[in-house]
């Protein structure tokens, strides 16, 4: 589906299950689309465990654009997108928010904003390559629900350190997460099972 937003329309590619407990709203990278295999990765799991999953296409990408658009635009499409699922398919379901690279920052500047339950960042670029000075973990650190990073270990972006309510996972690979989806896969699996706002919702 498409929602309108002040950027232009986003893209929804939403994955019921009957009877969720919780929802998953997942964004992109900044080059990539939402077929990234560490996204489907995800997103598969999430299903798997019985949440709705919802995909989000950026409006930039959506107009056939590759280059991503200023952040103020990322960050105020993505809260029309969560608002208007929240509202909608999505309605009285818990949400976990989170993406890749760059979607997982925007998915960390506007969890409390959109109300998310918890955070999942794949491959969180805590700095450009070779430019530990511009650290971006304050945008990690603002988060106060509970956030899970899987990161590759050989990822030029950077390692966040542990940090209270933050889960870290070092899997094999770089910033792609291409090299052991199944480490990403269980990973993801183990925290979901364990968030306190989807045994509420009625999971086991």
């Amino acid at each position: 589906m498409d929602v309108q937003t002040p950027h232009g329309p986003a893209r929804v590619h939403l994955h019921a299950v009957d009877a969720a407990g919780g929802a998953l709203v997942l964004g992109h990278g900044a080059g990539g689309g939402v077929t990234a295999p560490d996204l489907v990765a995800a997103a598969k799991v999430a299903g798997e465990e019985g949440l709705t999953v919802a995909l989000v296409e950026q409006p930039y990408r959506v107009a056939g654009r590759k280059a991503p658009a200023p952040a103020a635009q990322l960050d105020a499409a993505w809260r029309t997108v969560v608002a208007h699922l929240a509202e909608g398919d999505l309605a009285g379901l818990p949400l976990v928010t989170g993406g890749r690279s760059a979607g997982a920052r925007v998915a960390c500047r506007t969890a409390a904003d959109v109300g998310a339950a918890a955070v999942l960042c794949l491959a969180f670029p805590v700095h450009p390559p070779g430019r530990p000075e511009k650290s971006r973990l304050e945008e990690l650190d603002a988060v106060t629900v509970p956030v899970l990073v899987v990161q590759g270990d050989r990822d030029p972006f950077g390692m966040p350190p542990d940090h209270a309510g933050r889960t870290v996972t070092r899997v094999r690979g770089d910033h792609s997460l291409r090299a052991d989806r199944a480490a990403l896969s269980d990973a993801v699996r183990a925290w979901l099972r364990d968030l306190p706002a989807l045994r509420r919702a009625g999971r086991s």
